[in-house]
């Protein structure tokens, strides 16, 4: 590792070092869920709901390559930044190699049976004869082709971020972003693509950042743990089971996460069209709430697990409550926003009218509890940068289908369409009360620790 990253796990101010590690973390992911949200904007131009819609029905099939990547890129750099921490690099080597295999095997196997079975799946996710078409050309480039730079591309992310190169990391999430942006009206409108135009741009946007990242690794001759090599693999010395276990919860979150939109597509698809458009809108703009608060959470996982290794309490605990006060009051400010500007922000994706009644109405309610939403995912970071499996696991699970799925189907069933929505809020609160109550006596235990140690 170098010394200058040394430096900022063990010896730099704490706000010094979180700040380094998670304002490049908040922008990358910022960054993508711009390039993520001018899919559906671009899509929107085209003034037609089907096809926006028919991007927010596969949205559950593509965010299961993000619980992909999660499930090998957190679990992988958490424990790569713990084997950092008490100096094994050998090992940290072998963690690398395992994660970036596994997934790149995982990613592939699942593009190909998501296209072999989506006769089936397409109908269960609410795909009805005016979408179908859509979707399964969507499916096809982002999934099926896609698949593996979509799943590396965050991973290597991760990875990277793990050896305090958060800079770097987010450089890369970066470029694939704004390389989307550009592609977008290049495909959906010059080429006159549509919505398979909006796919192969995330295609190769996400294929570009992944190159990024192999040249990156490969330029650091031999001094970065990160290993591409094949030979490094190993599932020797409990590595699958600490990176799985404790990448469970991340992936989980979005496994569940899939199952929720599932869920509420097809709810809101038994009303119409427009409304399924106008959720999916809604949610990709609550999506920068929430990328402040992954960002937050992820950007200081390494610095946590570092100094948690090395038995450096006092600065671990200080760089918790430092990411706690900074996520707090920028999520604060972003539900003011949001909650602001509701109307011209939906009406910037697509001007059908009983589409931006249903968008921006649903954006309000969707991002009430995005402070929750920080709290939260800081609490399950903080427990997965630890090792810990069982508690951030049962958050995860909570927070996305434990409690949301059926929110949904009973407040549907009582107040109709708005009621869907609302279920979002109540999951959230609800979570956050559980992580509090999880934090506390975690916390109680690592102050008692630290002050037996000075």
């Amino acid at each position: 590792m170098k010394l200058s990253n040394k430096e900022l796990f063990e010896t730099a101010p704490v706000k010094q070092a979180v700040v380094s590690l998670v304002v490049p973390t908040i922008i990358s992911q910022l960054i993508t869920v711009v390039y993520n949200m001018a899919d559906t904007f671009f899509i929107g131009q085209i003034g037609d709901p089907n096809q926006v819609a028919a991007a927010s029905l596969c949205m559950p099939m593509f965010l299961l390559l993000t619980g992909c990547a999660n499930l090998f890129g957190i679990g992988g750099a958490s424990l790569i930044s713990r084997c950092l921490g008490t100096d094994n690099t050998d090992k940290a080597r072998n963690v690398a190699a395992f994660s970036i295999w596994s997934a790149t095997a995982v990613a592939l196997i699942y593009g190909i049976i998501i296209y072999i079975v989506r006769p089936v799946v397409l109908p269960m996710v609410g795909a009805n004869d005016a979408t179908y078409n859509y979707c399964s050309q969507y499916l096809f480039w982002t999934v099926t082709i896609g698949g593996i730079p979509t799943v590396l591309n965050a991973l290597l992310a991760h990875l990277v971020r793990s050896e305090g190169h958060s800079r770097q990391a987010s450089i890369g999430m970066a470029m694939g972003g704004i390389l989307n942006i550009f592609l977008d009206p290049l495909f959906i409108q010059f080429f006159g693509l549509q919505v398979a135009g909006a796919a192969i741009a995330t295609m190769l946007s996400n294929l570009a950042a992944t190159l990024y990242f192999v040249a990156l690794i490969r330029s650091q001759h031999g001094a970065s743990v990160i290993s591409l090599n094949p030979r490094h693999y190993t599932v020797k010395m409990g590595i699958p089971k600490e990176v799985l276990l404790v990448g469970l919860p991340s992936c989980m979150m979005n496994f569940m996460g899939v199952f929720s939109n599932i869920t509420m597509n097809r709810l809101m698809a038994s009303y119409c069209n427009e409304a399924v458009a106008g959720i999916g809108i809604a949610k990709k703009v609550d999506m920068l709430a929430f990328a402040i608060a992954t960002g937050m959470s992820q950007g200081c996982l390494p610095l946590i697990g570092y100094n948690y290794s090395a038995k450096n309490y006092k600065r671990m605990m200080e760089s918790i409550k430092t990411t706690f006060r900074y996520s707090l009051i920028v999520a604060t400010a972003g539900t003011v926003f949001l909650i602001t500007c509701a109307g011209p922000l939906v009406r910037a994706f697509i001007n059908d009218p009983l589409t931006v009644q249903y968008g921006q109405l649903f954006q309000r309610i969707i991002c009430i509890t995005t402070p929750c939403v920080s709290v939260t995912m800081i609490i399950i970071t903080m427990f997965q940068s630890t090792g810990r499996k069982l508690k951030p696991l049962l958050l995860s699970l909570l927070r996305k289908g434990g409690l949301d799925i059926p929110v949904m189907i009973i407040m549907n069933h009582l107040v109709g369409v708005n009621g869907i929505a609302w279920a979002t809020p109540v999951a959230d609160t609800g979570a956050m009360l559980c992580a509090i109550l999880r934090f506390i006596p975690f916390w109680k235990k690592l102050k008692a620790e630290r002050e037996g140690k000075l």
